[in-house]
């Protein structure tokens, strides 16, 4: 079985292409950093992982995804080799992304990009509407006020 589930954040935004002829299919390329778990001094902290989407999902990456959004993607994991200008063979690892879904909140992603760019260069549609929502944690959910769990339908 070949299946692969990530949750990361992109390294930038998606490049997508389309492939030539009658029925052209969009593909999408982007980088996911998925953060290590446990790291020795000196390693680095994340991995870097090439995803490709195809069709309905690269359009949706195209139209969706942007640098430092949290995704989740499940797919498969693609091995492949060229042979580049200089005559090297390189060989290449890839995810083909199945399912893409968002790990955090719009809101949280948002403040995400204002922090790590120090920059807040959204528009906020509802800026000047006052939000009726509960208060949502650091991870993007909402807080579920004590002495509820019994009207819960899981425990």
């Amino acid at each position: 079985m070949n299946k692969v589930i990530l949750m990361g954040r992109l390294t930038r935004d998606p490049d997508i292409r389309y492939s030539a002829g009658e029925n052209s299919t969009a593909v999408a390329r982007y980088t996911l950093a998925v953060d290590r778990r446990f790291k020795r001094d000196g390693d680095q902290t994340a991995d870097f992982i090439n995803c490709v989407a195809f069709g309905r999902s690269a359009e949706f990456a195209e139209k969706y995804l942007r640098q430092g959004i949290r995704m989740v993607v499940s797919g498969r994991i693609q091995t492949g080799s060229y042979t580049n200008r200089d005559g090297v063979k390189v060989y290449t690892t890839d995810v083909v992304v199945e399912e893409q879904e968002f790990a955090e909140s719009k809101k949280a992603s948002e403040e995400h990009r204002s922090q790590s760019s120090g920059l807040d260069g959204f528009d906020n549609e509802n800026s000047g509407q006052s939000q009726s929502q509960a208060p949502a944690s650091a991870d993007g959910f909402m807080n579920i006020p004590d002495g509820i769990d019994e009207e819960l339908p899981f425990n």
